[in-house]
């Protein structure tokens, strides 16, 4: 294998070598940009890295599969998070089975809309984002006065000898994942199903029940995220998870996943998320508004998405030359 092809199937080694530049120009031109700031920013991306693990499964199914309602059950399941644990550990199991059963329900009702009724991704998880949003409206009358959950506050924000637990969690799940689309007969049939459905059903996969479970796994790990973030944070609010909307595909796809479909890395969506947590870092140091920011971060992802379809049709082009 030469290293083109090296490079090909490891597509994750140029996030990690943005990481890497990106963490060498901010020491260089703050003179305090250290390894434990980089821990800080680790912790901010754990959160990144939870949302963008769950879409890179939908991304991963292919036909343009992308999940919109990520940000609505990110913030409701940080509501539903506060209003039933009311600050109390001994409530802590109520609340974690309410925000998985939110999750459950969201990516339920999108894979029926998106397998069964045959509605794109697109426009189907926006619809369901927006009835969500009505229940986030209501949930934020309920929520006024109540505390956060001592263990789950010390889960989100605490640290053990100095590292991050948040970015513990996040890199079992990294890992949980990479085994589950790597060693797992799951994993082989969600990647045959990006590459080509029709193939994959004739080779006896049952395509509905696999894209069907990428967008209930997105949702569950959006809605976990949301009951983490809240206790982060120390409470939730009104759009509190619509920047993890354009920067859970962003860093699917600066992490390497293709966004046709059909091959993911879950190491990849770690580093892309270390690395847009680092953009965003870095226009915050230089003093760009919010809005010239989101700005940016499309731009660096319509950049990527470019770049990944011309180097397909280049593919399909050489695939095609010798026939």
């Amino acid at each position: 294998m030469n290293l083109t092809e090296w490079l090909e199937r490891n597509r994750w080694v140029w996030s990690l070598l943005g990481v890497v530049v990106l963490w060498a120009i901010l020491s260089v031109a703050t003179s305090r940009f250290s390894l434990h700031s980089l821990s800080g920013v680790a912790a901010s991306a754990s959160f990144l890295v939870l949302v963008a693990l769950g879409q890179m499964l939908v991304v991963t199914t292919g036909r343009g599969n992308i999940d919109l309602s990520i940000a609505s059950v990110l913030t409701l399941s940080a509501y539903a998070s506060i209003v039933v644990t009311q600050g109390l550990d001994a409530r802590l199991p109520l609340a974690f089975g309410a925000v998985v059963l939110i999750g459950l329900v969201t990516g339920a009702v999108n894979a029926l809309l998106v397998v069964a009724v045959r509605i794109p991704a697109i426009i189907a998880t926006l619809a369901t984002g927006y009835i969500l949003a009505t229940g986030t409206l209501i949930a934020n009358r309920w929520a006024a006065g109540f505390g956060m959950s001592p263990l789950l506050k010390t889960l989100a924000a605490g640290r053990i000898g100095g590292f991050p637990v948040m970015l513990l969690v996040a890199l079992l799940a990294v890992v949980l994942v990479g085994l589950l689309l790597r060693r797992t007969v799951y994993g082989r049939a969600i990647s045959a199903v990006g590459q080509n459905e029709r193939a994959a059903a004739l080779a006896g996969i049952r395509t509905g029940r696999v894209v069907a479970s990428a967008f209930i796994a997105s949702a569950v790990m959006a809605a976990l995220t949301g009951m983490l973030l809240g206790a982060y944070v120390g409470g939730a609010f009104l759009e509190m998870g619509a920047p993890y909307l354009l920067q859970s595909l962003g860093a699917v796809v600066l992490g390497g996943s293709l966004i046709f479909g059909g091959s993911s890395t879950a190491l990849g969506t770690l580093f892309g998320s270390l690395l847009l947590v680092l953009i965003v870092t870095t226009m915050q140091i230089v003093g760009l508004p919010p809005g010239t920011q989101d700005i940016v971060q499309g731009l660096v992802v319509i950049a990527v998405l470019a770049l990944a379809g011309g180097q397909a049709v280049r593919r399909r082009r050489s695939r095609a030359s010798p026939a």
